[in-house]
């Protein structure tokens, strides 16, 4: 059975692979976490106060692919500005670069609509 390849929408071009729709599933809800992790580290942006360092987003797929995200959310000032690393590799070829976060969770979702 073939799978719907996901695309996903960089600074500049794109990247489309092999990926499952359980495996956007898992990523979504990933993101979601992360999501609630940078919104703690805004919410907390005040002067003269520390806080609390928020675990990155590491996210693992092996496929036909291997994909990795990272993001640390303890560097970015809001959710919508943050951006992360994304590795696409095969035996052939590596695609290392960054994405932007809000691009990333709006490509999910069209994959997941996409696959039912």
């Amino acid at each position: 059975m073939a799978s719907t390849p996901l695309t996903l929408n960089l600074v500049e071009g794109s990247v489309s692979f092999s990926f499952s729709p359980q495996a956007a599933r898992e990523l979504k809800a990933a993101i979601a976490q992360l999501m609630e992790r940078l919104k703690a580290v805004s919410a907390k942006a005040t002067p003269g106060t520390k806080a609390t360092p928020q675990p990155p987003l590491e996210y693992r797929y092996t496929g036909e692919v291997f994909v990795e995200i990272f993001c640390n959310p303890n560097i970015w000032p809001t959710p919508f500005a943050a951006k992360v690393l994304l590795t696409v590799r095969d035996v052939s070829i590596r695609l290392t670069t960054e994405a932007e976060l809000t691009r990333l969770i709006e490509d999910v979702n069209q994959y997941l609509e996409q696959v039912g």
